[in-house]
């Protein structure tokens, strides 16, 4: 089967509605399915470490990841009142968070920066695809929620747009 009609039919799919897709060409057989949004695995928290074997000292675990559960405690608290400013744009899918195409790269959008709707604001990476989440609305950046490189859960807020 040719590489380029495979990943035409991926992304047709993946555009459309379809949960479930069944190919047969040439002797081959390929099936795609997705994943619907409350049957995938929550992300593991940000202060999560691996068990330590018995064997090891118990001075060498990290102390670092102690304060990050309590930073992200804290987020959600702020999070709220900028939210009743404006409109929230949430992740659509769980992932990685990227504010820009490349590491290199300027940021996608900046707070204070107008935008349109189907604006590029952002990419959330899943399962090494780069969705690019899009403005579903126009209106003004307030605020960005999430720090770039951070992991992202479904349905959460992402940005903050005050609306023309």
């Amino acid at each position: 089967m040719d590489l380029n009609y495979l990943k035409k039919l991926m992304k047709i799919f993946d555009e459309s509605s379809a949960t479930e897709l069944t190919i047969e060409e040439e002797g081959t057989t390929i099936a795609l399915s997705k994943v619907q949004p409350e049957h995938m695995a929550p992300m593991m928290p940000a202060g999560y470490s691996m068990p330590m074997p018995m064997s090891m000292p118990m001075a060498s675990a990290p102390a670092a990841p102690a304060p990050a559960p309590a930073a992200a405690a804290a987020a959600p608290v702020a999070v709220e009142p900028a939210a009743a400013s404006g409109h929230e744009v949430t992740s659509p899918i769980v992932g990685t968070f990227y504010r820009a195409p490349s590491p290199d790269a300027d940021p996608f959008i900046q707070v204070g920066q107008r935008v349109s709707a189907g604006d590029t604001l952002c990419i959330v990476e899943a399962m090494k695809l780069m969705n690019e989440i899009e403005s579903d609305m126009t209106g003004t950046v307030v605020k960005i929620l999430v720090e770039n490189a951070q992991p992202v859960e479904y349905g959460q807020p992402l940005f903050v747009i005050k609306p023309d």
